[in-house]
Formats: C-alpha cells, structure tokens, sequence
C-alpha cells in the first residue's frame, strides 16, 4: 500500500526545474549527545535526547527539496506511529511520498544516533522496514518518472538491500536518468554497476573499502578519485573539514570547505552532500560547480544539531534559484564524451 493508496493527502510539492528520484532508506532517529562515545564495558550519561526524522534516502530527498529539486522518493515506512510522522514530514519539505509503501503492520527502520562533544557521531541502524523494499516497486517509479520528465537524475544509497539499489541503478541507465550512487554504508558493488554511476560518492572509510587501502585526506583522496575513475564516468570521495575530491572523464579537482567553522554535529551532513549535489547536476551545473555546492551544504548542516533540520536552503548558501541554462552533454555508450 502506498502513501496515495492510503489516502494521505497533503499539499503537493511545488514545480520545480530539476527532477530528483531518490530510492532509499528512512528512519526515525534517535540522536543522544554523549561527553565521549564509551568504551567497553563502560556506561555514560547521555546530556540530551533528540527524536527526528533520518535515514540516508529521505535525508538526501530533503536536502535536494530544500535546494529546489523536485523530488521522488521510493521508500517503505511501516504503518506505526513513526511512519507516519516520517510521511508527514517529507510532504511538509516538498517530496513527493505517492511512492513511499506503507508496511502493514511493519516497524519503521531506526537509527539510533550518538553525537560526543567534538560533533562526530557513530550510528547504528535498524532497518526495519527499509529491507521491505521492493524490485518491482522502484523500477516502475523510475521508469515512471523519467518518462514523464523526460531526463531525470537518481540517487541511490546501500542502506537498503543490495538487490533494491542494483535495480535501481539498472532502471536508472534503462531510462536514461543519471544515476548517483552514494555507497554507504560500504559493501562491494560489482563493476558494472560502478560503471553507470555519474557519480559514485565515498567518503574516506567508504573509499578505503573499496580501494582495499587506507584513504585519509585530501591528498590520498585525490589518488584515489583518479584510480577510480576508471571504473565509474565519474567520482567524488569527500573527506569531513577538508572538503571534497572529485574526477570525471575530463578533469579532477579538490573543493575546499570553509575554515574555522563551528562543528556542532556531523549527524546527516554526507546526505547534505548527496542531495545538494544531484541538485546542482540536475540543474546543468558541471561537477566542479556541484561538489562545491554540496561541501558548501555539508559545512552549512554540522553548525546546528540533527540531520534535516540542519540543511540549507538556497538563500542560505547565498544561490540564485533560476535554472542553469547549459548545454546538455551527451555520452556515448561506452561513457566518453560526445
């Protein structure tokens, strides 16, 4: 059953110029401010509990909403209390849930989120109704969209099952949507998958996994967006207070972040990312332009607790919000430029 077979209405999403599909997980988090993560064994008193909405699909499908994508996000909630505060929240940002299942008698996935003094946070997930997603369901959606749009661009994430973002991805290249693949949390992906993402997104533990070699900043982050951007059309590894690496068939760079700036939780700002970067292609930005924009959202989200409450709109990131007016780049099949 669907948000739209439910009959759950709300205002629907305004137009927009640039069309995301997000396929993904979401949870209800439950965040609790630590003065340091325990050690074995030990117990430590929590300062503060925060319940907010969470999880690496709906996070990115917020983030893009906030920056001025018109959103789709495929998702499962299970029909329980935090499922339908999650639905209720995504219509307030403007997604459009109509594709969201609603699990009967399902458990909403959960991310159970400790954020210690110095901002940096460690997460465990229960999926929960996250792995009730299925193939059929995102294939007709992105199927769906991007022949209604007629071009479309679609982030995917591996917090769900690997069979759920391979048919994403797959749908995606089928329909000729751009596909964005954030692999996190890491798991191995074979190479024709890697191949269609434009791009593949890692962060440093991500690209260490992948790379089977230790990726620690900027400098190491740069090596590996050029190794890897020969199995992908293009990469971004991002690497926290040092910004981001990216490399497409034509160029490499590195967009630095802002210096000195107050860290208050790390919590969801990788999703900030994600979602201001599909944005910023979707709308004809080159890669350079898109990964300056989304270390520029990444920085803006850890200055204030939570996850999509602390994302940035475009006025805050001082954008205009008129379309991108560029050329369209064409690929031939093999990913090389037209």
């Amino acid at each position: 059953m669907t948000v739209a077979e439910a009959g759950v209405v709300g205002p629907a999403p305004s137009p927009r110029p640039a069309k995301v599909i997000v396929v993904g997980s979401a949870n209800q988090d439950y965040i609790v401010r630590v003065p340091a993560p325990p050690g074995p064994g030990e117990t430590v008193l929590a300062t503060s509990l925060l319940k907010q909405p969470g999880g690496k699909g709906a996070n990115q499908a917020v983030a893009a909403a906030r920056l001025g994508g018109d959103v789709t996000l495929v998702a499962s909630v299970g029909d329980d209390d935090d499922g339908a505060l999650l639905i209720r929240q995504l219509r307030s940002e403007g997604v459009d849930t109509a594709d969201v299942e609603i699990i009967s008698r399902g458990r909403t996935g959960l991310g159970l989120v400790s954020v210690d003094d110095s901002g940096e946070n460690s997460i465990t997930v229960v999926p929960g109704t996250n792995f009730a997603l299925t193939t059929d369901r995102v294939r007709r959606t992105i199927g769906r969209v991007a022949d209604e749009t007629g071009a479309a661009t679609m982030i995917a994430q591996a917090e769900v099952l690997p069979e759920i973002f391979t048919a994403a991805i797959r749908a995606a290249e089928a329909s000729g949507a751009r596909v964005i693949f954030n692999l996190a949390p890491f798991q191995p992906v074979a190479d024709d998958l890697l191949a269609a993402c434009d791009p593949l997104v890692l962060n440093e533990a991500e690209a260490s996994g992948l790379l089977g070699r230790p990726v620690g900043g900027a400098a190491q982050a740069a090596r590996a967006v050029d190794e890897l951007r020969g199995r992908a059309r293009s990469v971004v590894v991002t690497v926290g207070a040092e910004g981001a690496c990216w490399a497409d068939a034509w160029s490499s760079g590195h967009a630095p972040a802002e210096k000195g700036v107050n860290t208050v939780d790390t919590t969801g700002a990788g999703d900030a990312f994600v979602g201001a970067v599909a944005v910023e292609l979707a709308r004809g930005a080159t890669l350079e332009e898109a990964v300056t924009v989304g270390v520029r959202a990444g920085t803006f989200a850890i200055t204030s607790p939570g996850a999509q409450s602390s994302y940035a709109g475009r006025e805050d990131l001082g954008l205009e919000r008129g379309p991108v007016d560029r050329p369209t780049r064409v690929l031939h099949p093999c990913g090389a430029p037209g």
